[in-house]
């Protein structure tokens, strides 16, 4: 990368772009314990179904100017994408955060990029180097330690709910193999507003039809506190930073994007420690040789 961050033509500078690097791993870096509070008022599907339905109607302005711009045999492809890089994780985060400690959660989803990087090398004809090869085993070696000392790590002796986070990251990598390589020519934006709509429409009628949502808000007016949680979740961490750091990419680069990765686990660890949970030198480990992997993989 050049000396300068920003792109020749960019209207931001160097130090704004670290700057709005920082806000969406803080954002994104609280994504875990906001999925942990949401948890104590709503069972894992409901608040899976009211963060992707706040979501989708977040989109819903957006979708109404995207929409004729889109070609309607894209929509399958587009509905796979919704549901690998958004329906799905959604589901898997909060069932495992039953068990799974918010910081755990946070340093697990640090294996999205590794993944990615695994399967374009596997299914999409990404170019093969030793030193990303050195980066995967790295980064799931990293994995690996925070399962095999999992009481330590904050997996609460059932280490099965911390594969539902793995599963999930390759729910993400698999999405951001198929836009990159599917998907090239369609504004981040308009895959964003369809994706998201096509998931969380549907999900969004059957919290209000087919759940106790509803009566749940009205026996238990404490509920309304869980669902300002997941909306600030939904608004924040899916909509608002999916934006921003779409962005933020086109602004500097993919390079620069990714540095996220780096920062958001530290920030849900911080989060993790001010709510009660116990860090221990396991996280670090795991953490560290994780970003280490991440680090290698991109060079």
């Amino acid at each position: 990368m050049d000396k300068s961050i920003a792109a020749a033509d960019s209207p931001i500078s160097d130090w704004q772009a670290w700057g709005i690097l920082a806000i969406l791993s803080l954002i994104w870096g609280t994504s875990y314990v906001l999925i942990k509070w949401g948890l104590v008022y709503f069972p894992p599907v409901q608040v899976a179904s009211i963060r992707l339905g706040v979501s989708a109607l977040a989109f819903s302005p957006i979708l109404l100017r995207h929409i004729r711009k889109i070609n309607y045999r894209q929509l399958p492809l587009l509905l796979f994408v919704g549901l690998m890089g958004t329906g799905i994780p959604a589901f898997l985060f909060p069932a495992a955060q039953q068990h799974v400690n918010s910081s755990l959660a946070g340093i697990l989803n640090s294996l999205t990029p590794l993944f990615t990087l695994l399967l374009g090398l596997m299914f999409f004809n990404s170019r093969f180097t030793w030193s990303k090869t050195l980066g995967i085993v790295i980064g799931l070696a990293g994995a690996v330690c925070l399962f095999a000392f999992g009481e330590q790590a904050g997996l609460g002796g059932k280490w099965t709910y911390g594969l539902l986070i793995v599963l999930a990251c390759l729910c993400y990598a698999t999405s951001s193999n198929l836009v990159g390589f599917r998907l090239k020519g369609m504004k981040a934006l308009t895959i964003s507003a369809v994706s998201f709509s096509l998931v969380g429409i549907p999900v969004l009628l059957y919290l209000l039809l087919g759940t106790d949502f509803i009566s749940t808000l009205q026996q238990t007016p404490e509920a309304w506190k869980g669902v300002g949680y997941i909306t600030i979740l939904a608004l924040f961490s899916t909509v608002l930073a999916g934006i921003v750091f779409f962005q933020l990419i086109q602004w500097t680069s993919p390079v620069f994007g990714s540095t996220v990765s780096y920062l958001v686990p530290v920030v849900a660890m911080s989060w993790g420690a001010l709510d009660g949970e116990v860090i221990s030198i396991i996280h670090f480990v795991g953490m560290g040789l994780i970003l280490s992997g991440v680090y290698l993989s991109k060079h």
